[in-house]
């Protein structure tokens, strides 16, 4: 085993988890609740960037921020269609909503893009750099820099700017900041909107590593909530250490004992954590 090569897997792979985690961290920490079809919205991200560039002929640039309009609609109209529910923290109808709604996006992708699968080729996953015996795509590149940005910008709007202001107030408690003025409605639209761009853009960039599949979204949704927990509900800062520490245990681990385990194990290494640290990696630390 090449442990350095193993290593920088692990690392790409954390950036990945993280970055298609984000979304349903802020879900988690603003309206404290779930969305299971959030694994589906990643594979319709995905999917959309394939269709813009292979369908409509657009570069992987313009494609990414039709991904992004594509997942940030379909958020909105989630929250709109169970925001009676949200309000009144219905969390079983949410989740059967959201369940519900995550495999209607999979027969309807299964049906327009074809349930076979397609390569999502972009300029930069096909491009390599070697630094001696380790090797790595310029799209893994792309992929940690843009997580790392995505965490940075939004960690300064959470935490310095009025919007995140907002945010944390209905977080704290909703119906104390609707008694403030506050249109909490809005804000849990936005959040759902946001959730929606964001696992969008991730599989704007991420999809390229493997190929894209209408069943991809079950296994991402698993991994999302790992990481979630493992980083401590709500926390920014939480899911983005998570997502790194779970990138790196899947990559030994795959390399050490066998891939076909990861998911056992990861789920293993959770409930450890819980049990001695219930907050998850980062308590107290949004």
């Amino acid at each position: 085993m090449n442990l350095g090569q193993q290593l920088i897997n692990g690392l790409v792979l954390g950036h990945a988890f993280a970055l298609v985690a984000i979304g349903w961290t802020v879900l988690l920490g603003v309206a404290r609740l779930v969305n299971f079809g959030h694994g589906q919205m990643y594979m319709v991200g995905a999917f959309m960037t394939w269709f813009a560039i292979n369908g409509l002929h657009l570069p992987w640039l313009l494609a990414i921020p039709v991904a992004v309009i594509t997942g940030m609609l379909i958020g909105f109209v989630l929250q709109r269609v169970m925001l009676q529910a949200t309000l009144e923290q219905n969390l079983v109808s949410i989740m059967i909503m959201t369940l519900g709604f995550g495999y209607v996006m999979h027969g309807a992708a299964a049906l327009i893009f074809g349930s076979t699968g397609q390569i999502l080729e972009t300029p930069l996953s096909v491009r390599e750099i070697t630094l001696g015996e380790l090797w790595f795509s310029a799209q893994d590149l792309a992929i940690v820099i843009a997580a790392i940005a995505v965490f940075v910008v939004l960690k300064l709007v959470i935490d310095r700017t009025r919007v995140g202001r907002l945010v944390r107030m209905v977080a704290e408690d909703p119906k104390l900041a609707e008694l403030a003025g506050i249109d909490v409605r809005r804000v849990y639209l936005g959040v759902f909107a946001f959730e929606g761009a964001a696992v969008a853009f991730a599989g704007a960039m991420v999809g390229p590593r493997t190929p894209i599949l209408t069943s991809m979204g079950f296994d991402e949704v698993i991994m999302t909530f790992v990481v979630v927990v493992l980083g401590g509900i709500g926390s920014i800062t939480g899911s983005y250490v998570a997502g790194i520490a779970l990138g790196l245990f899947t990559a030994l681990f795959g390399a050490l004992v066998s891939p076909a385990y990861t998911t056992a194990a990861a789920f293993v290494v959770l409930i450890a954590v819980l049990v001695l640290r219930p907050g998850g990696l980062a308590a107290g630390n949004r």
